[in-house]
């Protein structure tokens, strides 16, 4: 992605020019940094933030780094009390720690001094964003950028009569955007090393990177519809039998099998990039992504406008989405955190978050969303809206990132290399789990 960088204002008076000009130099220097990961809505962000600079004369500097290694990048900042960054927009699966290890500033006296309600943005956004602990109301972060995993579909591919045809004469129902996962399998084998315009496609993309969260942000979509828990809903941290239940098993294998019969070849370490890459190629019929992409898809010459359509993750016995997004938040190391609490408090205002929308941001104001117009204010806006409705997150604890590396080491070593059988790759991650949450005291 494209890092955008502000030209550096200069901060030093000549000391030979006197010191009269020196108050004034100083107020022209002021300066935040910014950081977070390098995508579309971060260029939509910088230039958000130009009307922040007008009215406040604080100019922003940006530090964006690749998705690859966004969490390794910032998480090592923090945990070294740098001061790199006086603004991170910080994963929600970081909160947790952030929190209990003091790297975010707790703003819920910052809120209730300029009257910022967290009634005002959607409920998910607040618990997974901001809240630490969970369903508490202790905020260490503004809710910034709102998101989940969707799919999109090549719409003019199920437009074709012929494939209509044939398609309701096998499954004796329309060619549409799947509502279940058996819709989508059906669909995604449909279209499996099917020739459209001369050229081999695939049914389906899905996530199967290891090194850092994808085939987990994946998996997540079929486990938990299927009935995955992540613990006893009545006793924290009782594992065994939630996350290693039969529908657990069965949601796993949905996803081995889907990877199996209706992927593309090559596609055993790919995340978000690569299924961009997939579907502007044209190589398949839907894909599983972010949101966040979809403003850049549906702009694109040659699979965009009228050629995308746009669904929520299919449902099973239940139905939710993966939760991704951010927060907001100040950084408790820097030096300049008036100046950045003072962006939040710009950053919340209800025409900062329209705008925020309107650039291609995901506003997660309730002002924004909620706005009667929302649902036709872009072709995907209804099924984010719906999916913000049904999200799901990964665990948020201080351990998150061990957690994480063991679900995607299980996952990746069962859906893609082929090791052992779900329920015991499930049994494992049990066994993994525990001992991270013995370690923890939990």
């Amino acid at each position: 992605m494209l890092r955008l960088t502000p030209i550096r204002m200069a901060s030093a008076v000549m000391v030979s020019l006197g010191l009269s000009m020196a108050t004034g130099a100083h107020a022209q220097a002021k300066q935040l940094t910014l950081c977070w990961a390098a995508w579309d809505p971060a260029n939509a962000l910088v230039e958000l933030s130009k009307d922040f600079t007008a009215k406040t004369g604080i100019q922003m500097k940006f530090e964006f780094v690749p998705w690859t290694s966004y969490a390794d990048r910032f998480i090592n900042e923090l945990n070294s009390h740098g001061k790199l960054c006086d603004l991170i927009i910080g994963d929600s699966q970081w909160i947790g720690g952030a929190a209990v290890n003091g790297h975010y500033v707790k703003l819920n006296d910052f809120f209730a001094k300029n009257k910022i309600s967290m009634d005002d943005f959607m409920p998910a956004t607040v618990v997974g964003y901001a809240e630490w602990p969970k369903n508490t109301p202790n905020y260490w972060a503004l809710p910034a950028m709102a998101d989940a995993v969707g799919w999109t579909y090549r719409k003019d591919w199920f437009a074709r009569p012929e494939l209509r045809a044939e398609f309701k004469q096998k499954y004796k129902r329309d060619l549409a955007p799947p509502t279940t996962l058996d819709e989508l399998k059906q669909t995604a084998e449909f279209f499996q090393g099917r020739k459209i315009d001369g050229k081999t496609v695939y049914g389906t993309y899905i996530f199967t990177e290891r090194g850092s969260e994808g085939i987990t942000m994946g998996v997540t979509n079929a486990l938990y519809n299927f009935g995955f828990e992540y613990e006893d809903p009545k006793k924290p941290y009782r594992l065994d039998g939630f996350v290693n239940s039969p529908d657990s098993v069965k949601g796993l294998e949905y996803y081995k099998a889907l990877y199996k019969c209706c992927t593309a070849p090559g596609m055993t370490n790919a995340y978000m990039q690569e299924g961009l890459d997939a579907f502007k190629s044209g190589q398949v019929a839907m894909q599983m992504n972010w949101f966040a992409f979809f403003p850049g898809l549906y702009k694109d010459r040659n699979v965009g406008g009228d050629k995308i359509g746009f669904f929520v993750n299919p449902r099973e016995k239940r139905h939710f989405t993966q939760l991704g997004g951010q927060g907001i938040s100040v950084v408790s190391y820097s030096d300049h955190k008036e100046d950045a609490l003072e962006y939040i408090k710009w950053f919340a205002q209800p025409d900062v978050q329209k705008k925020w929308w309107e650039l291609g941001g995901y506003s997660a104001a309730k002002s924004v969303v909620q706005d009667p117009s929302f649902p036709k204010s872009a072709p995907f806006a209804p099924a984010f809206l719906e999916s913000m409705g049904i999200v799901k997150d990964f665990w948020a604890e201080p351990a998150y990132a061990e957690l994480l590396l063991d679900m995607q080491k299980r996952v990746h070593d069962y859906v893609v290399a082929d090791k052992g059988t779900a329920k015991e790759a499930l049994d494992l991650l049990v066994k993994d789990w525990g001992k991270v949450f013995k370690q923890e005291g939990k």
